[in-house]
């Protein structure tokens, strides 16, 4: 599915929906109106009619830029390089190619599409949001999905990072500068901190629910996802428990 979404966005989305991905990974192409080159963020698996798709969409593109180390992500990383030519970056140097690490403030200019970074570790260390300067539009990657909540998944998640995170895309919210979410997977986000409130309120609800299921007994990681995530499929269980053990470590350093 290719779909524009504001004069600077455009969504391609990938042909790998599933429990963990929901209706697919979002490829997202940014480009200034009336610009040549285009910036690409996420460019997802290497299916090559995924890529193909992507590459007509975007046209010459100028630079290739990674959210987060996931696979589902970061897998196209040489595939998609090799199509364009175009250097790639992100927070973690190993999916960098002709470029420098992502640093957190930096802003990006491509013919004048600008983009701020924005350490957003928690979901994974490497976490990285982008934020449109010339519209109040923020690119989560999997730090907010689009439907659901994302996982914070032990030991490369961790939830007190996570949570200033939260606190910390809130406030960009509050200062007007993000009023719509470009999520990794799922529908765009219109209500930024109706969005926002309820990942910061679910947090806290959990770790209360944790903190009852280790005082009722509870004393492993299972025990825990049994109780807390009784009604969550239990085909989701094992995702769920590697959540816990961050909130269970999480606990244990406050």
């Amino acid at each position: 599915m290719t779909e524009a979404i504001s004069e600077r966005t455009t969504l391609v989305r990938a042909d790998n929906p599933g429990i963990m991905t929901l209706d697919g990974t979002n490829t997202w192409i940014l480009r200034e109106p009336g610009a040549e080159r285009s910036i690409v963020v996420d460019p997802g698996p290497a299916d090559d009619e995924h890529l193909r798709r992507v590459h007509e969409a975007a046209g010459p593109v100028g630079l290739v830029l990674f959210t987060h180390r996931h696979l589902d992500h970061t897998e196209a990383v040489d595939a998609f390089g090799e199509l364009t030519g175009a250097p790639s970056r992100a927070t973690d140097p190993e999916f960098c190619r002709s470029g420098e690490p992502l640093v957190d403030g930096e802003m990006i200019d491509v013919d004048g599409l600008r983009l701020e970074v924005v350490a957003t570790p928690g979901h994974t260390s490497d976490s990285t949001c982008l934020r449109l300067v010339d519209e109040p539009v923020l690119l989560s990657g999997d730090t907010i999905l689009g439907r659901g909540t994302t996982v914070v998944a032990h030991p490369d998640g961790v939830l007190g990072p996570y949570l200033d995170t939260l606190a910390r895309l809130r406030e960009l919210v509050e200062e007007g500068v993000v009023r719509r979410i470009l999520p990794g997977h799922g529908p765009v986000i219109e209500q930024a901190l109706t969005v926002v409130d309820a990942y910061i309120d679910h947090r806290h609800e959990r770790l209360d629910q944790v903190r009852a299921a280790l005082a009722a007994g509870d004393t492993t990681a299972r025990e825990v996802v049994e109780r807390v995530y009784a009604d969550v499929d239990p085909v989701l269980w094992d995702a769920a428990e590697l959540s816990v053990r961050a909130q269970l470590d999480h606990l244990q350093q406050s």
